[in-house]
């Protein structure tokens, strides 16, 4: 660093700068791959072109030298300097300014050298932007923790995290067209909120200086999409950053995207095919229908079941589970299984614990899991025949819940009553319960249509599609502070 430093410094001492305002460029090495790919071997051309790139190979030779541009998305072009072509002074500064990870424009004729690689042959160069700090080694694997944390110089140096971020771009655009197709209506709900609720999550809080007010950052988008839906916005969706201020592995984060989408007078079977429908477009936007997975090959052509809650884990377990089977019995089966549960918890959370560590991680293909006991989603309606089941599912692909749909409650008592149980919760110490939220109430008097809603995490979407973790699929994501 001090040799670069010392290099920029000199450069300001000749009059030459290290850091320009602009320098001219007529092609992006793109265009120039793609317009002149049809050159033979050893053909030469007498167009002229600047290009600017990022140095990431350089070799000299006593008369040449050779360099390997870099820019955008990764394309690459090489560029020949010629004692012949673009003199002694302009050569001999390329040897002694120029280092890896310096962005240079590079002015010259395009050619296809004698070894076949596209070129272009400098008449002339400039220093577009003076690198201080080297790039990490390039045939060095950098780690996971260096990746994350330097996301720019991963950017620089590999491919795949280019790649990454243009397939989240990619999935983005799959899950707006769908949408957008269908009718609904994208909207900003806002971030700030004075009472949280939405999800069973405990919220980062705020303070906002105008009002002297205390409040959250949002763990949901649902009841403000609710709201709208309520005042005759049929179909209705928004992806936003929430924020969970929770644990931090391998597929949460404290901070991520998501989809939540509801429609007028739909139920959790509409939006489940709507769900599936989202990701067949994301799966035709990136290539393929066939997904490798560490579980092994998903294919979404094939069919999306649905499976019960219960049956499957009586199924699991060897023995009769229904909303019937006393606690005791369920705490002894998750002794017997080495499933940690909290004695004080009601049945219903029990056997949502036990299905998530027995028999979600066994599914491969996409399937709706279903019927789930009322303590996993206060927000969602009750079976009208037995109201210890909700009108839910989670979307589980490879073993990992990839989204959540449901028929939802708009009776305003009933909901009432539950966020009023919510609240009591959480004077009681639990800082995962929900806040009694009166406007969202008044809303629903105000007569909410029935509706199917859905939430999909976008970047659980591009971890199933990529194999990569959350902490890759996020471009920036938070970490512990440097020591």
């Amino acid at each position: 660093m001090r040799v670069r430093r010392d290099k920029r410094d000199r450069l300001l001492s000749q009059g030459v700068a290290p850091y320009p305002v602009s320098v001219g460029r007529t092609h992006s090495l793109r265009e120039v791959v793609e317009g002149y790919a049809h050159l033979e071997t050893g053909e030469e051309t007498q167009d002229v072109v600047t290009v600017v790139g990022r140095v990431m190979f350089v070799r000299t030779t006593g008369k040449l030298a050779f360099a390997s541009l870099q820019e955008g998305v990764g394309d690459r072009l090489q560029v020949m300097l010629s004692l012949a072509e673009v003199g002694e002074d302009a050569l001999a500064a390329w040897k002694s300014d120029v280092d890896l990870g310096d962005h240079v424009a590079v002015t010259g004729r395009v050619i296809r050298s004698r070894r076949g690689e596209l070129s272009v042959m400098a008449t002339g160069w400039t220093m577009a932007s003076k690198a201080l700090r080297p790039l990490p080694v390039l045939h060095k694997e950098l780690s996971e923790e260096a990746r994350v944390r330097q996301r720019y110089a991963d950017l620089v140096v590999r491919q795949e995290a280019r790649d990454v971020v243009r397939t989240k771009a990619t999935v983005l655009r799959a899950v707006r067209a769908t949408l957008d197709a269908d009718g609904f209506v994208e909207v900003e709900t806002p971030v700030l909120q004075l009472v949280h609720g939405g999800a069973a999550a405990r919220p980062f809080g705020t303070h906002m200086n105008a009002f002297d007010q205390d409040m959250s950052l949002r763990i949901a988008l649902e009841l403000n999409l609710k709201k709208a839906v309520v005042g005759g916005v049929d179909r209705v969706y928004e992806m936003g950053r929430i924020f969970r201020n929770e644990g931090v592995d391998s597929t949460h984060s404290p901070e991520f995207t998501m989809l939540e989408a509801y429609e007028a007078y739909g139920d959790q079977r509409t939006v489940a095919e709507l769900t599936r429908r989202i990701y067949l477009a994301v799966a035709d936007a990136l290539g393929s229908r066939q997904v490798e997975t560490p579980k092994g090959v998903v294919d979404l052509d094939g069919e999306w079941r649905w499976l019960s809650v219960y049956p499957a884990l009586g199924e699991a377990v060897g023995r009769e589970i229904t909303p019937d089977t006393p606690l005791a019995e369920l705490v002894a089966i998750a002794a017997e299984h080495d499933v940690e549960i909290d004695p004080a918890w009601p049945a219903g959370k029990v056997v949502i614990e036990l299905f998530g560590e027995i028999v979600e991680p066994g599914i491969l293909a996409p399937t709706f899991v279903h019927d789930y006991p009322a303590e996993a989603q206060p927000l969602a309606r009750r079976h009208d025949d037995d109201p210890r089941l909700i009108h839910a599912w989670d979307l589980i692909i490879a073993g990992v819940e990839r989204g959540t749909g449901f028929t939802e409650l708009v009776d305003p008592v009933v909901q009432r009553e539950v966020l009023t149980a919510q609240s009591l919760a959480a004077a009681a110490g639990d800082p995962e319960a929900m806040q009694l939220d009166e406007d969202f109430l008044r809303a629903l008097e105000y007569g909410a249509p029935p509706m199917g809603g859905i939430g999909i995490g976008i970047d659980r979407m591009v971890m199933f599609f990529t194999g990569a973790s959350i902490r890759e699929t996020l471009l920036f994501p938070h970490l512990k502070p440097e020591a």
